[in-house]
């Protein structure tokens, strides 16, 4: 049983295993269960048997739950019930849910205790762990939010079981990101036929995956430093779903970023490093994307998190396992474009 230490000012412990929902416990008295309304009734029911909380609540699937709406009619709801500050918010879910419950609590009453049992790959991999909470603006996505690590995670493969193959494919990403900026290890495992909730090597790949994530915010929690790098992709990840208004998921956004990030690396000198993610791309299949316009794009890229008072930064790599933060110039990012354009159109994504 793999269990993952994430350090800093407030240590958890993520827990990946086999039946770990069913097993899974908070020691609060009182506590509300946060759960993704798409969820199949057998995991919910695990998971209310195991927390025994005093309240459920539903929210939407994906990010139209991740709105300021959805956020403060939950907390209205948790106020109505009086739910107490030595109380516990619990997520289950998709990365969004895990993002707008870890944001709730830690909202009510200044901060309550916060627990996460996801139920996707992509919120294993990344939503999950590290702290960051959040819901959406029109503007921008993660533009509201808190840091407010839980007290633990608990990470079970045999809830990935009931996904439909493209969601578990979109969840991927993450940790075929996890392999390019850290573990190059894994990039090899995640397209292996043995990358699948069934296999007896499947704990431990995900537990890699995940570690790779807890060790870059053990030291670096509010993302000062190294912490940017886990964005890596995710610039023009973030604007496609911010222009298609989330008709295309985060994670087959991130697996078109992580190309376009890739083509921008060589361009800047780093090793071609675009057969992996085309690779990648060819195993995901992504959703094709309609015609975006480079220009809608750059001004939600503009607004991405990792930009300052002088504009926008991009992760890129050096070459695997070595990534960097730069600012590219828009004659680049409009040329780099061009290519990514052409390279990711449904015609050259064949296995």
């Amino acid at each position: 049983m793999p269990r993952i230490e994430v350090g800093g000012a407030t240590p958890y412990t993520v827990t990946v295993e086999h039946g770990a929902l069913k097993r899974a416990r908070v020691p609060q008295q009182r506590a509300a269960l946060i759960v993704d309304a798409g969820l199949p009734g057998g995991v919910v029911q695990q998971a209310q048997a195991a927390f025994q909380p005093e309240l459920t609540l539903e929210v939407p699937s994906g990010d139209a739950c991740k709105t300021a709406e959805v956020w403060s009619r939950v907390l209205s709801r948790l106020a109505t019930a009086n739910l107490p500050r030595d109380g516990a918010v619990i997520g289950l879910g998709g990365g969004a849910t895990t993002d707008l419950a870890g944001f709730v609590a830690a909202s009510y009453l200044r901060g309550v205790a916060y627990y996460s049992a996801p139920t996707t790959l992509l919120g294993m991999v990344d939503a999950a762990v590290g702290g960051k909470t959040g819901i959406n603006l029109p503007e921008g996505k993660n533009l509201v939010g808190a840091f407010w690590p839980p007290r633990a995670v608990w990470c079970d493969p045999d809830v990935l079981n009931s996904l439909p193959p493209a969601v578990f494919r979109e969840g991927a990403a993450e940790a075929y990101k996890h392999g390019l900026i850290s573990d190059p290890t894994l990039l090899a495992r995640v397209l292996s036929p043995d990358f699948r909730p069934d296999h007896p090597d499947f704990e431990t790949t995900l537990a890699d995956a995940i570690a790779v994530k807890a060790g870059v915010v053990t030291r670096d929690l509010t993302e000062q430093g190294e912490r940017a790098y886990l964005n890596f992709g995710h610039t023009l990840a973030h604007a496609i779903e911010a222009v298609t208004h989330h008709g295309t998921s985060h994670g087959d956004a991130v697996g078109y970023g992580l190309h376009y990030a890739a083509l921008l690396s060589r361009e800047l000198g780093g090793s071609d490093l675009s057969g992996h993610t085309r690779r990648f791309l060819a195993w995901q299949q992504p959703k094709p994307l309609p015609d975006l316009n480079f220009d809608e794009l750059n001004s939600y890229m503009a607004r991405d998190k990792k930009a300052d008072s002088v504009g926008v930064r991009f992760v890129l790599l050096h070459d695997l396992a070595q990534p960097y933060l730069t600012r590219v110039p828009d004659d680049v990012l409009r040329r780099v474009y061009a290519v990514w354009q052409t390279e990711v159109s449904p015609e050259r994504l064949t296995v």
